[in-house]
């Protein structure tokens, strides 16, 4: 009874998006351009800029994979940039962009508030805006699609909550703090928190999501507070940085992990026991309904099924808000491995699974 409830309460959470998480392949690296080309639509051929920050981060050259694909098959073109975690190259990038005379502009940005006079320069040459994952402030952009970046930090304080019961002191080691999802998963964390006897009492953020940062970060916060009983990461990245510190100070296993993106080596860690949870977002899922969205903005079409909006510093903008899910051992196979986004060989590789009772 166990796997179909939570295999419904996956099955209710891809029909409120109503579209499937797909594959998106796996590249080690990315070229700092590409261009996909599309067959043409009906009163023209669709063209879309698609702007990264960076692919320091595993997930982005999966996002980026499905959105071209997804994008192809509706008949579009997408004319992906890499801007290696440089604002200002990626300021100089979107200029190129708009300049190719695209429809819509799509865009992870590598700082929130740096790109806003950009962001206009698009909207006034006629373009449609989408903020992508990260909300660009003060730009009206069109559509922000991206999960409720809140409940990853309210899952994430959860999680510590239950798995450290008799509480104690818990550091959190953070992103980039030019990234506002920082800020809304740092919202959510606390929040929940509030009231609880768990007491933070370090805090660190890595400049640019560098995962490697928080090997100094957690090296300081040990000597100072060894007895910590949780560790909030920003990320799985930098999950995989904090449980390598941890092993060699003899304590994964007996300090609380947490991340979010369900990483391949985040679920390994979890069923190994090294980390608790993570808060899982199908990148997949979030690329496809991103790309259809620029695909019906391109054409003027309304956009449907949009769930909420939200306030960019200046304006209230729509927002299609994807929902995280809680990843741990318990729930592992219902949502990481029947779903597919991770095989069973690749998840227990390094464990022998535990195998169900008749």
């Amino acid at each position: 009874m166990k796997m179909k409830r939570w295999k419904g309460v996956f099955a209710a959470f891809l029909c409120i998006c109503l579209l499937l998480a797909g594959c998106g392949r796996r590249e080690e690296e990315a070229p700092a351009s590409q261009e996909a080309e599309g067959s043409s639509v009906e009163g023209g051929e669709v063209k879309i800029g698609l702007s990264f920050d960076s692919f320091v981060i595993e997930r982005w050259i999966r996002d980026r994979d499905v959105f071209v694909d997804t994008a192809k098959k509706l008949g579009a073109s997408v004319n992906v940039q890499n801007a290696n975690g440089n604002v200002e190259e990626q300021i100089s990038q979107i200029e190129y962009l708009i300049g190719r005379d695209i429809d819509v502009l799509v865009v992870v940005a590598a700082d929130c508030e740096a790109l806003t006079e950009v962001m206009e320069e698009a909207k006034a040459a006629g373009i449609k805006t989408l903020s992508y994952d990260r909300l660009i402030l003060n730009a009206g952009t069109d559509l922000y699609v991206s999960f409720d970046n809140k409940a990853v930090g309210t899952l994430m304080a959860k999680a510590l909550k239950n798995a450290i019961p008799d509480g104690g002191d818990i550091f959190m080691i953070q992103g980039a703090e030019e990234d506002n999802n920082v800020k809304l998963v740092r919202e959510g964390f606390e929040e929940e928190l509030e009231g609880s006897n768990l007491n933070v009492v370090y805090q660190a953020n890595c400049a640019g999501w560098l995962a490697e940062q928080a090997v100094e970060y957690l090296d300081e916060a040990l000597q100072e507070f060894p007895d910590v009983k949780g560790i909030m990461c920003g990320n799985d990245d930098i999950a995989s940085q904090v449980v390598r510190v941890l092993a060699e100070h003899r304590l994964a296993g007996k300090v609380q992990v947490v991340g979010q993106d369900g990483d391949l080596a985040a679920c390994q860690r979890i069923v190994e026991g090294t980390q608790t949870m993570t808060a899982f977002k199908s990148v997949e899922l979030q690329a496809k309904v991103a790309a259809r969205y620029a695909v019906n903005m391109a054409k003027g079409e309304e956009l449907e099924r949009i769930n909420s909006s939200i306030n960019d510093g200046s304006e209230e903008i729509p927002f299609c808000k994807l929902q995280p899910i809680a990843v741990t051992s318990k729930n592992m196979d219902e949502i990481i491995i029947d779903a597919g986004f991770h095989s069973e060989e690749d998840v227990y590789l390094n464990v022998m699974k535990e195998q169900e009772e008749p």
